[in-house]
């Protein structure tokens, strides 16, 4: 639940054409501890105005020439795409009550004010307002966690999947290709073994952020779990656009880490696979530049394999760099 400081500095706007209504407004706001509370006579300036502060509360009056808070309430409507109006009706007609709920405010005060009433209902609907608004960013943190690993803050494999299949799509309408490097780290077994999981764990941050320091900010910078990684490279021309990447890579790997004051090594190995010369789904082409990892593992580690076949599929010899 809000606390009653949070309440007291939500955002709030006050709408009238009549200063003495606007006055009298901000002098209750005021006595009851509000401190954030700003004005305008202007219906014409709220959806502008909202846009840019977000209020928590929306005091509108219905009556107002040229532009009635009927009208700005479809305004609003526009800009709160969640549907929620933080909308508070100020009315003399008691007919316009009903109307400004159908309209989308959230409650109504009528005029002339009831002090304790306007207390009560501003109170109250700030107060389901920022428990709303909670509640939203709670369920975006929610979101945010099932896409992203939660140690190096990463697009963990269920986004990857998602960011592979659209670079996929762009490379197919540009005719280009596009190409995914799949990666894991050497030696980082003894690491954990030797040192213990938190070092290991330092070692996945500071290593997520080298290769998030290396690509392209258009590139996608993967964990799938463990000590594997996946760069999503969009709209490559050719083979040799994906091998500079992947040799830049393991030279950055491989410059030492300071955890705890103790200096540790490691280096990588990684698969490169090409859409659509390798394959031509997100799935098989995962597989493919796994298959690529693994070649260059066996082959010594400390290196990039690049798998490419021949019209009657048979795999060509892998390409094979040291870093230096």
């Amino acid at each position: 639940m809000p606390s009653p400081d949070e309440i007291l500095n939500a955002k709030i706007l006050v709408v009238d054409d009549c200063a003495d209504n606007i006055d009298l407004m901000l002098e209750i706001l005021r006595d009851a501890g509000y401190t954030n509370v700003t004005a305008t006579m202007l219906p014409e300036q709220v959806c502008p105005l909202h846009r840019q502060h977000r209020y928590d509360l929306i005091l509108l009056d219905l009556q107002m020439p040229e532009l009635n808070g009927f009208q700005v309430m479809k305004g609003l409507k526009e800009i709160e795409q969640e549907g929620y109006l933080p909308v508070l009706a100020l009315t003399a007609q008691p007919s316009f009550k009903i109307a400004a709920l159908e309209a989308g405010a959230r409650d109504f005060i009528s005029k002339p004010f009831d002090l304790l009433e306007v207390h009560k209902r501003i109170h109250n609907m700030l107060e389901v307002r920022l428990l709303y608004k909670e509640l939203a960013s709670y369920s975006k943190q929610q979101q945010e966690l099932a896409l992203h690993d939660p140690l190096t803050g990463l697009p963990n494999r269920r986004l990857l999947e998602d960011r592979i299949a659209t670079a996929l799509q762009h490379a197919a309408r540009a005719q280009r290709r596009a190409a995914v490097m799949y990666l894991d780290l050497d030696g980082f077994k003894g690491i954990n073994d030797t040192h213990g999981h938190a070092y290991g764990d330092e070692i996945l941050k500071q290593v997520a952020q080298r290769l998030v320091n290396s690509a392209r900010k258009e590139d996608t910078v993967a964990r799938i779990g463990g000590d594997e990684f996946v760069i999503v490279l969009g709209e490559v021309g050719t083979l040799a656009d994906a091998q500079e990447p992947a040799s830049k890579l393991i030279e950055v790997v491989a410059q030492p880490y300071q955890v705890n004051g103790l200096t540790l090594q490691l280096s990588t190995s990684l698969g490169i696979a090409l859409y659509p010369d390798d394959a031509g789904t997100v799935d098989n082409l995962m597989h493919v530049a796994d298959a690529a990892l693994y070649e260059a593992k066996r082959s010594g580690k400390n290196r990039y394999c690049s798998a490419s076949h021949e019209s009657a599929g048979q795999a060509q010899q892998p390409v094979q760099v040291t870093a230096a």
